[in-house]
């Protein structure tokens, strides 16, 4: 799509504008190959590589480090550690300075960074770090939330209190009460493209590094930072990823700062691309949860009042689990109004790899947690989840103010709801699974129909504001460039369309360019779904201000209004005539008219007390519902997910091919979270799913037998975003919720419904089959 084509001046509309369907703008790379990730980039002449030492006990005192044997192997030209940082040894996203670019005196967990090896090939680098002798004294660890006190355990960062109402006294004075726990489970990101860093010397103290991040200005500052430097020394450079899903917001600090701090010691290049074990030992996770509820309710399903828990398994630094666990609180309530309510968030402290950013963002697990709460109503009181979840919706006109305050404005989740209960049969399919399941001895189905409504913007107020560079040349083609990163998820064929729209022009004569902190500068990770509200008004803004000159020039060269100056398909009608869009730009380019703007936006409305635990931290909501049919084996706990409806809503989509590609993508992520994706640690501290022979993500025959997935096409955004889209990164994510409700169903059919299952996530055959044995032993007694 960057081949500049000769426009067609006579088309009736211009080819890739807004809300229309275009292929990603790499598609044809990515099957083919030819894609250019950092890795594929041609080395410089003398290019080293890294490989970082790994500490081998979970928590301990660093008493002797011998790397004689690591510097003298074969290939090795230095070897650096948390002494050699010229600048600050600390790469911690919150300012918090509890988290080193390499461990010093003291380790916390199994796989923290101790040193760093360089070597003129990966693989000498690699063997060498294999060499080093550590002597540590041991000291006690933890790695389990379960054994901590969500009260009064070590924290890594404050905890959050949200509350409206007198949720205790509503408790207490409903008709019915119940409590009860849930685990939720973490999540490795398991991007296809792994971490990795290439840094280039500059002269002075210059560098550049190549770097797969989602934060290209956090990696500058950090390198920076570690570098003793000013950040106008650093430029980070990122063409695409091969995937983040937020383990590249944070994470990719110190395989750049690493990087950099060698290539500026040796004055080359060096580049760094840990091995997949040692990426998943030493990177963050999903934070799993622990959530503690309790909930008082009428006789009909109605919530009185709520209270939860939310206790975070954060591993031994802050990173980004603060912002994840008050973000789980801004969803403890999906779609549901809670009458009063009180919301506790508990980021503990544990001796595991730090916990950091993953889609959804804490928001998933909050979502779990209002879902486990429904569930256990319906049980209660014998009815089916679904009108239990309908009656207690939030309402339009009244019962629509969330437990941090914030009136929701744009509730459409009925509507959704309703349609996709009708579309998917839910009430046939609901009495023909009963009449199978009491007939088929072995083999259960479960149903289950849930919705999301997920919040957007970043709640970091600061972090939503966004920057763009646009350059129109004399021959009408059209350089853009922004502060967002592409991991795959389109979003720079979709800011490229709004540029074209606005100079309606082909989106062919558009060239899409790497992000880089060098055009522009102080950008917010492409995180919190919010990379096209931010970066494709951004653009627009950069657009329309060359637009507006352009205008204004034409209006004085021909002696015209401005409003008979019209921008028409790869032209501009002047009055009576018509003139291509590229001559327009080289007639103002000789009357020295500015062709280039630098746009910026900043997302408006919204506000944060977080003392208060009040505000408007979110611009607007995105809404869906899935409804998911399993078939589970009583006797070995397998299951085959049947069918999978889902209803969902990006607004007035920019693009409803990449919109449909996002929403079943993290459905099938999100179901790959609730059923078989598992972190597991040993006695010693040790991750021991570190790799794909342990780790199991979905496969392509895990996937709904049958997959409807539905682009609601009524709803646009209720604010003025960019061309009334919304978001489609995350809310998709949660979908995946009514497979693991189904699965719930399913083993609750084994006791007629009458024993709650308690399934805990991730659902895996292996815990399907114990809350089936749990449930016929309680129904059977």
């Amino acid at each position: 799509m960057n081949k500049h084509a000769q426009p067609d001046l006579t088309a009736a509309a211009i080819k890739g504008g807004v809300a229309t369907d275009q292929r990603h703008d790499s598609a044809a790379k990515h099957v083919t190959g030819t894609a250019v990730y950092i890795d594929d980039i041609a080395e410089p002449a003398g290019t080293l590589h890294g490989c970082l030492g790994l500490s081998t006990i979970a928590h301990g005192a660093v008493k002797a480090i011998d790397l004689d044997a690591v510097r003298s192997a074969p290939g090795v030209v230095a070897v650096l550690t948390g002494h050699d940082v010229p600048g600050v040894n600390d790469i911690s996203p919150t300012g918090r300075h509890d988290e080193p670019v390499l461990a010093t005196e003291k380790v916390e967990f199994f796989g923290q960074p101790l040193f760093a090896v360089i070597a003129e090939t990966r693989e000498a680098a690699r063997r060498a770090c294999r060499l080093a002798k550590i002597e540590y004294d041991a000291l006690p660890f933890t790695t389990d939330i379960g054994n901590l006190d969500a009260k009064s355990g070590k924290m890594v960062a404050p905890p959050l209190t949200l509350k409206r109402g007198e949720a205790e006294q509503a408790i207490a004075s409903a008709p019915r009460r119940l409590k009860g726990r849930m685990r939720v489970g973490g999540q490795d990101h398991f991007y296809l493209e792994g971490h990795i860093a290439l840094a280039i010397p500059g002269e002075d103290d210059d560098v550049t590094v190549h770097s797969s991040t989602q934060h290209p200005s956090e990696v500058q500052h950090m390198v920076a930072h570690a570098l003793g430097v000013a950040s106008h020394a650093v430029t980070v450079e990122v063409r695409r990823m091969g995937g983040g899903f937020g383990g590249k917001e944070t994470q990719s600090n110190q395989f750049a700062a690493i990087a950099a701090i060698a290539a500026k010691k040796l004055k080359r290049p060096v580049k760094i691309r840990p091995d997949r074990d040692d990426d998943m030992i030493a990177t963050g996770k999903r934070h799993d949860f622990l959530i503690d509820y309790e909930v008082g309710f009428d006789e009909d399903g109605t919530i009185r009042g709520v209270d939860y828990t939310y206790a975070a398994r954060c591993g031994f630094s802050s990173d980004l689990s603060g912002p994840v666990t008050d973000r789980a609180l801004f969803h403890c309530d999906n779609a549901y109004f809670y009458p009063a309510v009180h919301a506790q968030s508990a980021p503990l402290y544990t001796n595991t790899v730090s916990n950091t950013a993953f889609r959804g963002f804490g928001g998933p697990q909050g979502m779990m947690g209002a879902e486990r709460v429904i569930d256990e109503i319906a049980f209660a009181l014998a009815k089916d989840p679904l009108e239990i979840r309908k009656a207690n919706f939030y309402g339009t006109t009244d019962r629509n103010v969330t437990p941090y305050h914030q009136t929701v404005e744009d509730n459409i989740v009925h509507r959704i709801v309703e349609e996709l209960e009708a579309s998917s049969d839910y009430q046939r399919r609901r009495e023909e699974i009963a009449a199978f399941n009491a007939q088929s001895r072995i083999v259960k189905r479960g149903l289950a129909l849930t919705p999301v409504k997920f919040g957007i913007s970043f709640t970091a107020t600061h972090f939503n504001q966004a920057g763009a560079l646009v350059h129109v040349y004399t021959d009408g083609s059209v350089h853009l460039n922004h502060g967002g990163t592409e991991m795959g998820q389109g979003l720079y064929v979709k800011v490229a369309q709004v540029v074209a729209e606005e100079f309606q022009i082909d989106i062919s004569n558009v060239k899409i360019t790497a992000t880089t902190t060098g055009k522009v500068p102080n950008t917010s990770a492409t995180a919190a779904s919010s990379g096209t509200d931010l970066n494709g008004m951004a653009a627009q803004n950069a657009a329309r201000q060359i637009k507006d000159r352009l205008c204004d020039f034409a209006s004085e060269k021909y002696g015209l209004p401005k409003d008979q100056i019209v921008f028409l398909p790869n032209r501009v009608r002047i009055g009576n005539q018509e003139i291509p869009f590229a001559d327009l730009v080289k007639q103002a380019y000789m009357a020295r008219i500015q062709l280039s703007a630098a746009g910026f936006y900043k997302t408006p409305k919204i506000h944060w007390d977080r003392d208060k635990g009040e505000g408007r931290p979110f611009y607007y909501f995105a809404y869906g519902a899935s409804c998911s049919e399993v078939a589970i084996d009583t006797l070995t706990g397998e299951y085959v997910v049947e069918r999978t409806d889902i209803l969902h809503e990006t607004g007035r989509s920019l693009n409803r091919i990449i919109d449909l590609g996002q929403i079943e993508g993290g459905f099938v992520q999100g179901m790959g979270w609730l059923t078989t994706e598992e972190l597991v640690w040993d006695d010693k501290g040790r991750l021991r799913t570190h790799a794909p022979s342990t780790y199991k993500i979905p496969l392509t025959s895990d996937r709904p037998k049958i997959f409807n997935v539905t682009l609601a096409d009524w709803p646009e955004a209720h604010e003025p975003t960019v061309h009334r889209s919304k978001a489609v990164g995350e809310p998709p994510f949660m979908l995946a919720m009514s497979v693991f409700h189904a699965l719930s169903d399913a083993v609750a059919s084994v006791g007629g419904h009458k024993v709650f299952p308690a399934l805990d996530a991730p659902a895996t055959p292996e815990r399907v089959l114990m809350a089936v044995e749990r449930v016929r032993k309680v129904a059977g007694g």
